[in-house]
């Protein structure tokens, strides 16, 4: 597709992209919370409502045929983009959250005794922070930080002075998803690796932007979110390599997880199914596999440049603005900027934005560790995705620069 198609082709298979906001075009750049949705992702999801709507696993008939077919379909779709050894090491959750709270739950149930520590980074989204708090709390375990730079690089070498003979999980995110930071997590992986410990990585904000290999990574876990790669809500994956699955105890219990249930005893089926109790997202996962569908059909190649090339544009034209400092420089970023009108809330840029129909994130980004490292109260985010242009990011500047003679 990438070949054939250019990015007002790639425009049209998004309905909500030809969307007034205050009777303005939409400029949608808050897309590290979530992608916008092309047409095929739903009309994938009609299609299941409408012609073979029944629940999965359970059923001989044929619309439960149809259906499961379809959902386990979207799971050799996730193992082929993830390059995952097995199709029972991909694991379907709520989403990303979700998937770091099973593995901080049934990995620290099984391995995490009190004085052991746990190495997060001092860039992680709440959802990587609070999990592996509440397992030190329940554990008496210790958290340790990975500190950063100002420029908004973690310091590898003070990690690399935390890992010890106690440390029994590092969970790192591989991009902020405020700073934009791509993190060094190949390095981070061989270093815990060497000290025998195992590595979760939160990929929610670099699957949707370029290809994630996890046999290449040699990560042990690795979590994500279908809505960010233009899927719908309510999905989520979890990678583990089979090691971890054949010896970590399920997390919820209920139907489908079961091999056999006595009032006396139960026993439990083997990965997937053994974290995956009850009836699951069915249409949602369907539709998934229609995201994955579309996004390789463009290309990862097309995607990465599309987007470093907004986030190259953006960047110089908002260095320009004397009233804009950017929060986030690192090296090697993804296409997210964080910034700040001087003496402005972000709360107040961002309103007036959207009165221009430009949609950026405002507030901490569930990163509230990062605005206390800056000291600031928030940022205004504007983050984009392939199917952005370089003309939005030119409206979104002018813009701006309205609001910014407007605030002072």
């Amino acid at each position: 597709m990438n070949t054939l198609l250019n990015t007002d082709q790639i425009r049209s298979h998004f309905p909500i992209l030809s969307t007034k906001v205050n009777g303005k075009p939409l400029v949608y750049f808050d897309n590290a919370a979530t992608s916008q949705k092309p047409q095929v992702v739903i009309d994938a999801l009609v299609n299941y409502y409408s012609h073979y709507n029944s629940n999965v696993h359970r059923g001989v008939h044929t619309l439960s045929q149809l259906a499961t077919t379809a959902y386990e379909a979207t799971r050799q779709k996730v193992q082929k983009l993830l390059n995952a050894a097995q199709l029972s090491e991909i694991i379907y959750t709520k989403g990303t959250t979700d998937a770091i709270n099973l593995v901080a739950y049934t990995y620290g149930e099984m391995f995490v005794e009190a004085g052991d520590e746990i190495i997060i980074s001092a860039m992680e989204h709440h959802a990587n922070i609070v999990p592996w708090q509440m397992l030190c709390e329940r554990k008496n375990a210790v958290l340790r930080v990975i500190p950063m730079q100002k420029n908004g690089e973690l310091i590898l070498e003070e990690y690399a002075k935390l890992l010890n003979e106690k440390t029994k999980m590092v969970a790192i995110c591989h991009v902020s998803n405020t700073l934009g930071t791509i993190n060094d997590v190949e390095h981070i992986i061989e270093l815990a690796h060497k000290n025998n410990t195992p590595v979760l990585i939160d990929a929610a904000q670099s699957v949707p932007h370029f290809l994630v290999d996890v046999q290449a990574l040699n990560c042990d876990f690795l979590v994500f979110s279908a809505h960010k790669l233009c899927a719908p809500t309510g999905v989520g994956v979890l990678y583990a390599q089979q090691k971890w699955l054949d010896v970590l105890p399920p997390y919820q219990g209920g139907g489908a997880m079961i091999d056999k249930v006595s009032f006396e005893q139960t026993t439990y089926l083997g990965a997937p199914q053994r974290f995956e109790p009850g009836t699951p997202n069915i249409a949602d996962v369907i539709a998934f596999a229609a995201a994955i569908d579309y996004v390789q059909d463009i290309g990862f190649e097309h995607i990465a440049a599309q987007e470093q090339q907004l986030l190259a544009h953006a960047t110089q034209l908002m260095q320009a603005i004397p009233e804009v400092e950017i929060i986030g420089t690192a090296h090697h970023k993804a296409s997210v900027i964080s910034f700040n009108v001087k003496n402005v809330h972000p709360y107040d840029v961002g309103l007036l934005l959207d009165k221009y129909g430009v949609a950026v994130r405002t507030g901490h980004h569930c990163t509230q560790p990062i605005m206390a490292f800056y000291g600031v109260a928030g940022t205004c985010r504007a983050s984009f995705a392939f199917y952005n242009t370089t003309q939005e990011v030119d409206y979104f500047v002018e813009s701006l620069k309205k609001v910014i003679v407007m605030l002072q």
